[in-house]
């Protein structure tokens, strides 16, 4: 009877032991994410507003940048040492002589930033070497973000919301144009470049072996320096961990000089296994100098 509780003890203490240890690993979807839909019926503006809200914080990936931690691009719903909220900072922006777009009132502005976002350059926050003519920002309604007319005007509405100005952006009235009608996911990416720009590395990182048409963003550390990076982390785990878990536990490893909470931290609900696994190995392979 002793043996039999010992045994039943210990099968318990192994069960306890594994689903612990599967708890414990990040977990990641290996099926795409099933698109929100969007009903016109009955939408009111505080709804658009809401749903401008969500926008801005997952699929316009806004606060990347827009943050206060970092400081790497102009605060944009809250009051800082830029200004107040961008939306009542727009008129003074139309006004400023280093202005050179084509909007004529705040809510033309503030589209105009989000698709031609070098119009105008918030002092400061140009690419490096343009003396603040072009901006580091990209066109939302392209690209890997891809925002369309509406989800646009849903954000900007949430902008004139959150500066408490009055909105001017009128509420929607085609269907065909709202997130619902977003293409539905092609599945798991095959190579890192495509990776890169699904998303969004290239916004902060240099990615090693990925076309960076030109540009070197500095937001994030220089990928070409990963094997550094995992020798000097106070764990001293092996490469391909050391990158597994600084994508799905950005925070876990900050490269000495960059600011904790910058990297977004959902990768482990937005990506697939496979995508994970071409990443990991893919950095480590150009870590390692392709062998």
């Amino acid at each position: 009877m002793k043996t039999l509780a010992q045994i039943l003890a210990f099968s318990l203490m192994v069960v306890g032991g594994y689903s612990w240890f599967s708890n414990s690993i990040p977990q990641l979807r290996a099926e795409p994410p099933s698109e929100e839909s969007v009903s016109l019926e009955g939408m009111t503006m505080e709804s658009f507003v809401a749903l401008g809200q969500t926008i801005f914080e997952g699929k316009g990936t806004c606060p990347l940048c827009h943050n206060a931690v970092g400081h790497r691009a102009p605060l944009l719903v809250e009051a800082g040492s830029d200004g107040p909220p961008v939306a009542a900072r727009a008129p003074s922006r139309l006004a400023d002589g280093r202005y050179h777009g084509t909007a004529s009132k705040p809510e033309e502005y503030l589209r105009e930033s989000m698709v031609s976002p070098s119009a105008f350059v918030v002092e400061g926050f140009g690419k490096p070497g343009t003396g603040d003519s072009v901006s580091p920002m990209p066109d939302v309604s392209a690209g890997s973000i891809k925002l369309s007319p509406v989800e646009i005007d849903a954000v900007i509405a949430y902008m004139q919301s959150a500066a408490g100005v009055d909105i001017t952006v009128p509420l929607p009235t085609e269907a065909v144009e709202t997130a619902e009608s977003a293409p539905a996911d092609e599945g798991a990416v095959k190579d890192m470049g495509a990776l890169a720009e699904k998303y969004e590395c290239k916004l902060c990182h240099i990615v090693p072996g990925v076309d960076m048409a030109g540009e070197a963003p500095d937001m994030g550390p220089d990928l070409n320096g990963l094997k550094r990076y995992a020798k000097g982390a106070p764990d001293k785990l092996p490469l391909r961990e050391y990158l597994r878990l600084s994508i799905v536990e950005p925070n876990r490893h900050v490269a000495q000089g960059f600011e904790p909470d910058t990297m977004p931290p959902d990768f482990a609900d937005r990506m697939r296994v496979s995508e994970l696994d071409l990443a990991v190995e893919s950095l480590a392979r150009a870590a390692e100098g392709g062998k």
